[in-house]
């Protein structure tokens, strides 16, 4: 009779538990993943946002400051287009010294579906006064 077990043989109830449990690995490897790229894709989206918003701004300021025949809006929506954003408000009447612009980034994520990032900006013309009914950045 023996009582040791011969080495490297399984009882046939362990036979497969590896296969589970690398499944399982694997499974939360992949939810990590999408988790990362969709990260990834949020930060990217929040960059271009400004980066849109920022350019709306100044291409309207630019216009209150020197005329060229576009109105300070068209600026915005043009720059806001080239930079992957859409224009949802400009505050950029002409005669004032500033402009304040709101731009949002439609995104996709892996995870959560369709998001739109939001973004502000704020242009101030030097030496135009500037009207204390535009908002400042951040409110």
């Amino acid at each position: 009779m023996r009582c040791r077990r011969q080495a490297g043989r399984r009882r046939p109830a362990e036979r497969g538990s590896v296969t589970i449990v690398a499944a399982a690995v694997l499974g939360v490897v992949a939810v990590l993943a999408l988790g990362t790229a969709d990260l990834v894709r949020s930060l990217a989206a929040v960059g271009r946002a400004q980066t849109a918003a920022d350019a709306a701004a100044l291409a309207a300021a630019r216009d209150l400051a020197v005329p060229i025949g576009e109105e300070p809006e068209a600026a915005a929506v043009a720059f806001a287009g080239r930079n992957g954003a859409r224009l949802l408000s400009c505050a950029c009447a002409t005669g004032t010294g500033a402009v304040v612009v709101v731009v949002e980034v439609a995104l996709h994520l892996a995870t959560l579906g369709d998001r739109v990032v939001r973004a502000r900006a704020r242009a101030v013309v030097e030496g135009w006064p500037v009207s204390p009914n535009l908002p400042e950045r951040g409110t």
